[in-house]
């Protein structure tokens, strides 16, 4: 198969550029393709007449997005249309991430697809914008709480920080799967070779705070977990701009009652993780 991969730079980009390392795959980063750039992404797509479409470029500065909305909107909702139109021309399948941040974290339960979004931020209004900017043939994955091996992410924050002497200190009030970059990429990979349409939640399994998955990525590194301690949102100091959901878990309904297999417990893929970045 050809393959383009949008955002290929990123965490979820790397990983997706290996995944279908033993196909024909074309990778754009921001600098090679601005998908705000109507013209830029017709002209990359048509060029490369691919086969399917994994479409992972999106702004995800959730603070920055709050004090820009334009900037979110343009490219995380009309550069999903670009890319859209682009691969409708060029008779392409795609699949695109979206985001947990298109629920408000109020209700109890777990997010399922079929529940209704109501998202509190610009990012996730922009995200949720994306989404109706789909074809009905083409495939939408939520996901929530990325970390992996390249690119900023919470497992490389806690590293960090883990290497000084303080406490460490984070919300036991959010909720969430933490999802592991490489196991979504493989997921994504599926649905291009399966064509999956629809919007789809692929998250690995495990619902913890991130107080808790801090805990769990010092204890995968055989460090004392004891040093983590609770705080809540309200009290981080300085506030966050950005609304963060209460509740960010997902449901993978659709996988589950599809009989499709789910992404592990992020547990299970934590170790490894930990590895590549302290080796």
């Amino acid at each position: 198969m050809k393959i383009v991969v949008t955002g290929a730079s990123g965490m979820v980009g790397r990983e997706v550029l290996e995944a279908f390392a033993e196909h024909d795959v074309q990778g754009f980063d921001h600098a090679a393709l601005d998908v705000a750039d109507r013209e830029a992404v017709l002209g990359a797509i048509g060029a490369a007449r691919p086969d399917a479409v994994v479409h992972c470029a999106a702004w995800t500065a959730v603070d920055a997005c709050e004090s820009d909305s334009d900037r979110a909107f343009a490219v995380n909702a009309l550069g999903t249309r670009f890319v859209m139109e682009a691969a409708r021309r060029a008779g392409a399948y795609v699949v695109a991430l979206s985001t947990d941040y298109v629920f408000d974290g109020t209700q109890a339960e777990p997010y399922h697809e079929w529940d209704t979004p109501n998202p509190m931020s610009v990012y996730g209004q922009s995200k949720l914008a994306g989404e109706f900017e789909m074809d009905l043939d083409s495939g939408v994955v939520r996901t929530s709480w990325i970390v992996g091996r390249y690119g900023a992410n919470m497992v490389k924050t806690i590293l960090r920080l883990a290497e000084g002497d303080a406490p460490l200190r984070f919300v036991d009030d959010q909720r969430g799967c933490p999802t592991v970059a490489a196991d979504l990429a493989g997921m994504l990979r599926t649905f291009v070779d399966e064509r999956l349409a629809g919007t789809w939640h692929v998250t690995n399994q495990g619902a913890v705070s991130w107080f808790e998955f801090t805990r769990a990525v010092l204890k995968a590194t055989g460090q004392d977990a004891a040093r983590v301690e609770p705080i809540h949102t309200a009290d981080m100091q300085p506030p966050r701009p950005a609304p963060r959901p209460a509740n960010s878990v997902l449901d993978n309904r659709a996988l589950r009652l599809s009989g499709r297999a789910l992404l592990p417990d992020f547990r299970e893929s934590l170790p490894a993780l930990v590895k590549d970045l302290r080796p």
